[in-house]
């Protein structure tokens, strides 16, 4: 499955983020691994952080982090510069967003 996610970065916390992400911890990366995470991008738009995650459930995926050692020093280290996550309807919440249109979908004449 595939999920898109939205966050914020703090004010002036944009070359701080960046540089947190030349290179993620291994032992996140393994536990992606482990959790069925396959990809995670992210794109940025000023503050604005669109993250697309391409994993085997989502759901799964994001109680499995909850519980990991690794993703829980990544996000001591990582939350001094996210201001938050919104969900699709702008609140505060990790809840993917809305697709609204997939071309792969239309192409396959899927819904």
């Amino acid at each position: 499955m595939r999920v898109a996610l939205h966050s914020e970065i703090r004010e002036n916390a944009v070359d701080s983020y960046r540089e947190r992400h030349v290179r993620i911890p291994d032992d996140l990366v393994a536990a992606f691994g482990r959790l069925g995470i396959h990809e995670w991008t992210i794109w940025r738009s000023g503050r604005r952080l669109f993250h697309l995650v391409d994993c085997d459930d989502w759901d799964a995926a994001a109680a499995g982090l909850r519980d990991e050692p690794a993703d829980q020093a990544w996000q001591r280290d990582i939350g001094r510069f996210v201001e938050l996550f919104r969900d699709a309807d702008g609140n505060e919440g990790t809840a993917p967003l809305e697709l609204i249109w997939d071309l792969a979908a239309q192409r396959d004449g899927r819904p």
